[in-house]
């Protein structure tokens, strides 16, 4: 997105520079919460618009057929009926879903997402979850920043843990184990007994979940 300067080497997306991903409105983003404000006195269906401009001309008017995926997409997230709201009147959740509206109205490849669940209610988080997994069906990449450890196996296929620098990378099945979390996030693993299992949990700052010892054996 051009937050961060190249130090060295090159990026490229969907093979080809990062540059021109963006020009094609490829990369789509939705941002955390507090990286907005709030104040500025824009309407719901205002900031979903905004996915389309590198779908626009110069002057950036929309065509009907701008405002029908805009519909679409409020409608997709449930906000359909807010649409003429101030986006700072909105909830936390609610605002996470217009943002994700208007990713999905943009219709790119790639979908960036940062903290995507934070200061969101469980019924909110359950929705964005199966968004992700409908836009995936669809053939779309989501990359999600999260510390929502709970939430991972319900999602993600493939796992990459950054402490400073790449601790471990896979698929989710055999990343993300209770011996990457103790590195990632140097957790405290309770050992006990779940249902005559024997399993471990670990706790972050959101909710305790099991964690395999080891990575699972196919077909188990």
């Amino acid at each position: 997105m051009g937050f961060v300067r190249l130090a060295s080497g090159s990026i490229s997306v969907l093979g080809m520079p990062t540059r021109e991903a963006l020009r094609q409105s490829l990369v789509a983003y939705v941002p955390q919460s507090e990286e907005v404000d709030w104040s500025f006195p824009v309407l719901v269906e205002d900031v979903v618009m905004m996915g389309r401009y590198g779908h626009m001309g110069l002057l950036r008017r929309p065509k009907p057929h701008d405002q029908q995926i805009v519909s679409d997409a409020l409608a997709r997230v449930d906000m359909l009926d807010y649409r003429h709201r101030q986006i700072g009147e909105l909830s936390g959740g609610q605002k996470k879903r217009v943002f994700l509206a208007r990713a999905i109205a943009q219709q790119g490849s790639v979908i960036l997402l940062d903290e995507p669940f934070t200061g969101v209610d469980v019924q909110t988080e359950a929705r964005i979850i199966s968004l992700l997994g409908e836009l995936r069906d669809e053939g779309k990449t989501m990359l999600v920043s999260t510390h929502n450890l709970g939430s991972v196996t319900e999602f993600c296929d493939y796992t990459v843990m950054v402490k400073g620098t790449i601790l471990a990378s896979g698929p989710t099945r055999t990343t993300f184990t209770a011996a990457n979390l103790e590195r990632a996030f140097s957790g405290v693993l309770r050992h006990v007994m779940v249902k005559g299992l024997d399993d471990q949990i670990i706790t972050d700052d959101e909710r305790p979940f099991i964690a395999p010892r080891t990575a699972p054996e196919d077909g188990n």
